[in-house]
């Protein structure tokens, strides 16, 4: 698996810091974030977002929470996974 990193959090103090890759060979982003608290995983897990659609957060996903001042680099990652989806 190659990775392409696209940004990370411009705000970051040099620790853990919200960032954002893409994964060369399925186009597929690939996000670290801060961990969604508790309070935030069960009104997420706890609501049907689509209709007949399972309520919950299975095992193999987590709820993660990427800072409003990222947007353009999450924008930046959505074009370069577009342009990757296309040579594939």
């Amino acid at each position: 698996m190659t990775l392409r990193f696209v940004g990370i959090d411009p705000n970051t103090g040099g620790g853990g810091s919200p960032t954002v890759w893409v994964e060369e060979e399925s186009a597929d982003l690939v996000l670290q974030g801060e961990e969604a608290g508790e309070f935030l995983r069960a009104q997420v897990g706890g609501t049907e977002w689509v209709a007949c659609h399972a309520v919950g957060i299975p095992a193999h996903e987590t709820v993660i929470r990427i800072p409003a001042r990222m947007v353009s680099v999450l924008r930046e990652a959505c074009d370069v996974a577009e342009q990757r989806a296309r040579l594939r």
